[in-house]
């Protein structure tokens, strides 16, 4: 165990210390417990390290705004050990976690094994909505749902004690940590780097994988050009608790065979000691297969319009009104713009959104509640509706848009109020109900 400062991570070594390192990252929501199954047959030929997002399995509740600041943190761990170089495993959002690190920090990735990952978890939207559910109810709907997003039905049932394991689990994070987390795995998107990742790679999916399922680990694999794909039958998710064996031996067989040699020694890295690689008796999983490689054509270099002087803030307003209001909304506005409305939309995009959204001056909550606030007092109640729903992905709970509204009435006027208690009421309801 660790003492932990803010800026690295709560983790825990097993295994020979003269071993080559190997990390296990963890899932959202889970600890570093759910390697507890992998850890004895890798402890074998390699030493371990584990670690616990912020907030997760007791470790300190300093959130992490975004996956390269988790990788950052683990960096900075690591360099408090001396580990400089090491193969990778992540599960979830640990498998982005490794993603990033091959992507920024390549000389210190020695092989990397991607479980139930994708460039994209979903969509924004959908993590911001998660994170709006667990401010106002707290995390138990998003434990007691767990269980069916992590696991196969027939898993569940027969493993009654397993499942109780993992509700608990989730229930014991810190909200916060868990918020920020969300927002994290929002924001990540490496569909356009994805083909720069450049150490051998394995990713391994559950074939019943709900969430980040076989579509999405073939488009890793097309991707990536030193990539195997490993789909094991009968596993959901949290593929290595369901199907420990499988997994463990999938993980064994990568990291004995696929270990990429350190870079020149000009670069300041160590060698690692040569792996023993063993006889690997064969998975009751289908075999690694390779697979056709995609070329993914490096993006073109656009030079930024420049407006009187200063870089076109278009772009940058995109990217918060996309934050703020929901791909789903954004898509919608600019689906239906023509001739007529386009330039109506560029114009909302570049000055409402990436001059006055994006000034420092004031958090996006603040700016929330002058933008309710006006709201009300103009009567733009269809307004209203959808910057209620970016109040709560800003951060606002039910009960301070109340106050806000509160506010609103006394100084707009109580018909005013009494319309945006109404809009408010039925956005509130739609958002923070949980979905079973």
């Amino acid at each position: 165990m660790s003492e932990t400062p803010p800026n690295t991570l709560q983790y825990r070594f097993d295994g020979p210390e003269d071993a080559p390192v190997l990390i296990l990252g963890p899932s959202l929501g889970t600890t570093w417990h759910m390697w507890d199954r992998q850890v004895p047959e890798l402890a074998q030929q390699w030493r371990i390290f584990r670690f616990d997002l912020p907030g997760h399995g007791g470790a300190p509740a300093y959130p992490v705004g975004s996956v390269s600041d988790l990788a950052a943190r683990l960096l900075a761990t690591l360099d408090a050990l001396g580990v400089q170089r090491f193969g990778y495993a992540g599960c979830a959002f640990g498998g982005a976690v490794g993603v990033e690190l091959a992507l920024r920090h390549p000389e210190r990735v020695a092989s990397l094994a991607l479980i139930a990952a994708s460039p994209r978890f979903g969509t924004a939207d959908e993590f911001r909505q998660r994170g709006v559910i667990v401010r106002t109810n707290g995390l138990d709907p998003i434990a007691r749902s767990s269980p069916d997003r992590w696991f196969t039905g027939g898993f569940a049932a027969a493993q009654p004690a397993i499942t109780e394991w993992a509700v608990q689990m989730v229930r014991t994070t810190d909200p916060g940590c868990y918020i920020a987390a969300c927002e994290a795995l929002a924001a990540f998107d490496v569909r356009a780097e994805i083909g720069l990742v450049g150490v051998p790679t394995l990713v391994l999916v559950g074939s019943d994988d709900q969430v980040t399922g076989p579509a999405e680990a073939r488009t890793l694999v097309a991707g990536i050009p030193d990539a195997r794909l490993a789909v094991v039958p009968g596993a959901s998710h949290l593929v290595p608790v369901e199907q420990p064996a499988a997994v463990t031996d999938l993980l064994v067989r990568h990291f004995s065979t696929a270990w990429q040699p350190a870079h020149d020694s000009a670069t300041g890295q160590t060698a690692v000691p040569g792996i023993p690689v063993r006889a690997v008796p064969s998975a009751p999983q289908q075999p690694l297969q390779p697979v056709a490689l995609a070329e993914i054509a490096p993006a073109p270099v656009l030079e930024p319009v420049q407006v009187m002087g200063r870089p076109d803030p278009y772009d940058a307003g995109l990217k918060v009104r996309r934050e703020v209001l929901g791909d789903a909304h954004v898509d919608r506005e600019l689906s239906q713009a023509d001739d007529f409305s386009g330039e109506f939309q560029e114009f909302i995009t570049r000055y409402a959104w990436g001059e006055i959204w994006d000034r420092p001056g004031l958090d996006r909550r603040s700016r929330s509640c002058v933008t309710l606030t006006a709201l009300v007092a103009g009567g733009h109640l269809e307004e209203l509706a959808f910057h209620i729903r970016a109040a709560l992905r800003n951060g606002l709970t039910p009960g301070e848009i109340k106050e806000v509204l509160l506010q609103a009435a006394v100084y707009c006027g109580v018909p005013a109020a009494n319309s945006a208690f109404k809009v408010a009421q039925e956005v509130i309801r739609e958002e923070t109900t949980p979905t079973e």
